[in-house]
């Protein structure tokens, strides 16, 4: 059984309420594992960045652990801080005007 067909049994189909919502978890998971990552990669503390970022130590634990309450604006500061560049990936999706 494949990954996608474990999702599909216990989480429920690509495109239900349940599958888009453990994807949007998911995702935010991995943001801040990743900002996790770049941080120690550069060798900073939490407290470090956030002094760069202009956060308390706490906000960045806290956008480690779950980023989930967090402004775009500040996941931008955070990555500008560690001296990456960020690309956002918008994608639409279908959309039947008739059902508004």
């Amino acid at each position: 059984m494949t990954l996608d067909q474990m999702k599909d049994k216990h989480i429920g189909k690509v495109g239900s309420e349940e599958r888009d919502k453990y994807e949007f978890d998911l995702s935010l998971d991995i943001l801040g594992e990743t900002i996790k990552s770049v941080r120690k990669e550069r060798k900073l503390t939490q407290e470090q960045l956030g002094s760069l970022v202009g956060v308390q130590k706490s906000q960045i634990s806290k956008l480690e652990r779950n980023a989930k309450n967090v402004t775009i604006e500040t996941i931008l500061k955070v990555f500008k801080a560690l001296k990456t560049n960020i690309k956002f990936s918008i994608e639409l999706n279908e959309f039947d005007f008739r059902t508004v």
